[in-house]
């Protein structure tokens, strides 16, 4: 655990600034929109790691830039990241009932309210995006790629249909390939997308952006693995939420693919693989190895 206290402090760190800008850019909750806005903050403040905002700003540091400049750029993948999970809570969806521990916000609020505030955010992500405060750092082609690349990774080619494929395999008899497809669109994309964007925003040369592709895809179905085996082997009382609900709802996982141990190893090898496609970047890269073998060893 010695290598994750620099970097614990970190994720603590740029959550806080995070939280800070959200808290910042959001309406005030008032009117007749207010109930819709308090699901939004309901959700958006419930507790998440922050991951995707994160590697946004890590991509960014790369090259060794002020990460700050963007923090409201990256505050907008956040909000991406919570109307999916709102949108997944559903009982449309995976009706899940509970999310970190606190009541879906179908539950604390109703369904209609939880659409709309899934909707909200993911259009509020783009005011974000887009902010007159980014083109104060970032040069308007970056931005515009780092968009483009956002809203691929979370619709149809990415988020909306791996969210498709994995409902229309619940039950059915899956294999490898239909896996994989599930959970590069699902997962992997944005993951990819959220440290990708960072770093073309940055202005990274096109070799590294290459590596740094490669990175967030090994990196995204790594965190992917590691939740498909704590919904069978974690622990309830971390992960704020039931487990084995995938077995329950007969979910194509790595899990009820390969079985525990395979998927062990399968994502131990995985760690190690990803890592060592950071080599070009040598010290700069340091926190990101460190936060691959912290999603590898992670509890919730």
């Amino acid at each position: 655990m010695a290598n994750f206290q620099n970097l614990l402090a970190y994720l603590s760190e740029k959550k806080n600034k995070i939280d800070e800008t959200l808290k910042s850019l959001l309406p005030e909750k008032k009117g007749y929109g207010g109930r819709v806005l308090e699901a939004a903050s309901y959700s958006l403040f419930n507790g998440g790691k922050r991951l995707r905002p994160i590697l946004c700003l890590m991509g960014y540091e790369l090259s060794e830039k002020n990460s700050d400049e963007i923090l409201i750029f990256a505050a907008g993948l956040e909000c991406v990241h919570t109307y999916s999970l709102i949108h997944d809570d559903l009982p449309c969806m995976d009706d899940d009932d509970f999310r970190r521990g606190k009541p879906s916000c179908h539950k604390a609020f109703d369904e209609a309210t939880a659409i709309l505030a899934g909707d909200g955010l993911q259009a509020f992500a783009y005011e974000c995006f887009t902010h007159k405060k980014i083109l104060k750092h970032v040069k308007p082609r970056n931005l515009i790629k780092a968009v483009n690349l956002i809203a691929r990774a979370t619709g149809f080619q990415g988020m909306v249909g791996g969210q498709m494929a994995d409902l229309l395999a619940e039950g059915k008899k899956g294999n490898s390939r239909m896996l994989k497809w599930i959970h590069h669109h699902k997962t992997v994309a944005l993951i990819e997308a959220s440290l990708l964007s960072g770093a073309i925003l940055a202005g990274l040369p096109k070799g590294e952006l290459k590596v740094l592709s490669k990175f967030g895809k090994n990196l995204g179905l790594l965190f992917q693995i590691t939740d498909d085996l704590l919904d069978i082997i974690g622990d309830e009382a971390l992960l704020g939420k039931p487990v084995k609900s995938d077995l329950k709802k007969k979910k194509l996982t790595y899990p009820s693919l390969y079985g525990i141990e395979k998927t062990k190893f399968l994502a131990e090898d995985l760690a190690e693989k990803t890592v060592n496609l950071l080599s070009p970047f040598g010290e700069r890269a340091s926190l990101l190895k460190d936060l691959t073998l912290f999603i590898l060893n992670r509890v919730n």
